[in-house]
């Protein structure tokens, strides 16, 4: 089968002024990946629709996010860590999942009820994970509770749905749909799909029994803070109708992305925490679970308030996670809230960012 060019999978996909950017930026890429090597694994605690499970969360290396290799998004570093070549073959990817089945009895004392597997990319494309690796997969965690798989929108079939179906597993599609707004997906993230290719994949799923896990950027590229927060609201609560979870996730500053080459020049800052707490508190009604992990949290790259009290409004949001109860959030406070609130209130799309 030929393998489509970056070109001609983007045309009529996306910007392609911004698919030419995030190329010639990624170009840039130096460091190379083992095949046999997972990117990360890791030992955790999430909140399901069935309770909260310890988790073992998966990323896959594999060839990459095909939409990445186009130019992709604007804040999505991740296609910079995958296998040159486009592609990994099944035992490598078996291999790769061996060695974080070795992660878990080193680091628990029993095995995880929840399996997260990601590739930075999807899960259900086959051009990065076969048929035959993905029925395997299935077969080794058949044996756990729930299984949550990541993909865009085009790949959710109930076909391959049935492979974790058929052997027990509950399952959810963790889906990168990123804001309820088109405008803003398009033209700020630079991700092709519409929201009603979501409604449709969410239908495809519940046509199978599996459910639907939103992921959302909180503050993506030409958004104020203001502007951020009163999106992800909308989004939260219009993705509630279709996914039994909602997962924010605040920009982080990734290499070989846009955002890094903005936020190199003083034209990004990170989510504030008071932002994400705002949120989470505001839509703690609604009828999902909603939860958020700041990445780097603290840190200039991370969402982050002054430095003093990062470590505190985090373990609030995390608790948050897990217990759903908005009072958490009056339990902290700091001076910084002060600036936030300005920021709120002042900052406009030509003013980014009004603070660091």
């Amino acid at each position: 089968m030929s393998t489509p060019t970056p070109e001609s999978y983007e045309r009529g996909k996306g910007m392609d002024a911004h698919n030419s950017v995030m190329r010639d930026i990624r170009a840039r890429k130096e460091k190379h990946y083992d095949p046999h090597e997972p990117t990360r694994v890791w030992l955790d605690e999430d909140n399901t629709p069935d309770g909260v499970y310890q988790s073992l969360t998966i990323i896959l290396n594999t060839g990459g996010c095909r939409w990445a290799r186009a130019g992709g998004c604007t804040m999505c570093g991740y296609v910079a860590e995958s296998v040159e070549g486009g592609s990994v073959p099944h035992d490598a990817l078996m291999d790769q999942i061996e060695v974080c089945l070795d992660h878990e009895r080193e680091g628990a004392d029993e095995k995880s009820g929840l399996i997260k597997i990601y590739t930075s990319g999807s899960f259900l494309d086959e051009r990065e994970v076969g048929a035959e690796t993905r029925e395997a997969i299935a077969e080794t965690f058949s044996d756990r509770d729930r299984i949550v798989v990541e993909s865009l929108p085009d790949f959710v079939t109930p076909e391959k749905l049935r492979d974790f179906r058929d052997v027990g597993l509950e399952t959810d599609v963790a889906i990168g749909l990123e804001t309820a707004n088109d405008r803003v997906r398009h033209d700020s993230v630079n991700k092709y799909f519409d929201f009603d290719d979501f409604i449709q994949a969410s239908e495809n799923a519940e046509s199978v029994g599996a459910g639907i896990k939103a992921y959302l950027l909180m503050k993506p590229l030409f958004l104020s803070e203001a502007e951020a927060v009163q999106d992800m609201k909308e989004s939260i609560r219009k993705c509630a109708e279709y996914a039994h979870t909602v997962s924010m996730n605040p920009t982080n500053v990734q290499r070989y992305t846009m955002v890094d080459e903005l936020y190199f020049r003083d034209g990004y800052r990170p989510p504030w925490l008071w932002s994400v707490c705002d949120v989470l508190e505001d839509t703690a009604d609604v009828p999902a679970i909603v939860v958020s992990d700041p990445v780097g949290h603290g840190s200039d790259r991370g969402a982050h308030n002054c430095g003093e009290c990062d470590d505190l409004v985090q373990k609030a949001i995390k608790d948050f996670d897990l217990r759903q109860d908005p009072s958490v959030f009056s339990e902290v406070s700091c001076e910084c809230e002060h600036t936030w609130e300005a920021v709120m209130e002042r900052e406009t799309s030509y003013s980014l960012p009004l603070a660091r």
